[in-house]
């Protein structure tokens, strides 16, 4: 068996509770490969971020890893064990995702850098990277495609049992930070790959967040549940109204930007509402510094250049109004208006 059935993943999606949470990184962590790199991987930031997630009646979360994680397996595989059975203990179950064309290339084992002063995910990491996935495109002959097909098949094949796991989202925007139609080619590879496996999960692409019609097409074909993104809140309807047609359960992988009316108050009720699953962008404001708006990108270069860096220990400058991101790392949160209402949708 491959692609689900519609009858398959509605009787699926039937048999979760709302499923409400966010896309996780622990404050400590600038991005994936710090997240679960065992010289960096943080038990102890990991397990209380996780249970303020917890306390505020969130039961998923949405982690990235990096296909570079799998170079070194047995540390990999023992860091992420571990997360899992956080999420186990706190009855938190995480959609894993594989693969990312957002924000920068060039990404690398080892010390990650230190966050840019006031600039969104100033140190995200592709993966594999805009000009790995560009040769892929031009030659089936790449010298990287056996290396990302043993990451992908060999992760999903480990866990693709795994109770602890909620489904597989195989590949975050392609085509996403001007790449386009280029993504193609590998985001191919990577659904025949996963379906050679056929973990006892769910698998998905976002269809809304991909950028070109191919590409939007394959992951439509393929998806056993639909997933989309959506940050503008006149957006929002349209998008539900136009998914829905397709018949399959709908989760809204990623949302919520203050400044763009996306708000928990607004997004929420209709979710629930239409018993859509969701999971908003961040949960504590940390090294990702993702509650600084995505215009603050353009500054990236020049702050750098000029050696405007967050220091180990430095206080984290805040915007006025953030714009992703709920808590900040002491547990005090943006908004206590915000937490009462996200706690009284959720039934805590």
């Amino acid at each position: 068996m491959s692609i689900w059935s519609a009858d398959l993943a509605n009787s699926w999606y039937k048999d979760q509770d709302w499923l409400v949470g966010c896309n996780f990184l622990p404050s400590s962590s600038i991005n994936q490969l710090e997240m679960f790199q065992k010289d960096t991987f943080d038990i102890e930031t990991i397990k209380r971020e996780i249970g303020w997630a917890k306390n505020l009646g969130f039961n998923t979360l949405r982690v990235y890893l990096h296909d570079l994680l799998w170079e070194e397996k047995n540390e990999f595989i023992y860091t992420f064990n571990i997360f899992l059975d956080i999420c186990s203990e706190f009855s938190i179950k995480p959609m894993i995702v594989l693969f990312d064309d957002c924000h920068y290339p060039l990404a690398e084992l080892g010390k990650q850098p230190l966050p840019v002063k006031g600039v969104h995910n100033s140190g995200w990491r592709q993966s594999p990277g805009h000009s790995i996935v560009a040769e892929i495109s031009r030659s089936n002959s790449s010298v990287h495609l056996p290396r990302l097909k043993r990451f992908t098949q060999e992760v999903l094949d480990l866990y693709k049992d795994d109770e602890r796991i909620l489904m597989w989202d195989l590949y975050n925007e392609p085509g996403q930070f001007g790449i386009g139609e280029t993504s193609l080619t590998l985001l191919e590879y990577v659904w025949d790959w996963a379906h050679e496996v056929r973990p006892c999960q769910p698998l998905t692409a976002c269809l809304d967040g991909s950028i070109g019609d191919n590409i939007i097409a394959l992951n439509k074909k393929n998806s056993d549940i639909i997933t989309f993104h959506t940050y503008e809140a006149d957006k929002l309807n349209p998008s539900i109204e136009e998914l829905s047609k397709i018949g399959r359960p709908l989760m809204c992988t990623e949302y919520m930007a203050r400044e763009y009316g996306t708000t928990f108050e607004f997004c929420l009720p209709i979710f629930k509402d239409k018993n859509i699953a969701c999971y908003n962008w961040g949960l504590v404001a940390g090294k990702s510094q993702t509650h600084f708006s995505w215009e603050t990108i353009f500054y990236l270069n020049e702050r750098r250049d000029k050696g405007e860096l967050v220091q180990v220990g430095d206080q984290l400058i805040e915007p006025e109004v953030w714009f992703h991101d709920i808590y900040r790392k002491d547990g005090s949160s943006f908004s206590d208006k915000e937490i009462l209402f996200i706690k009284k949708i959720l039934n805590r």
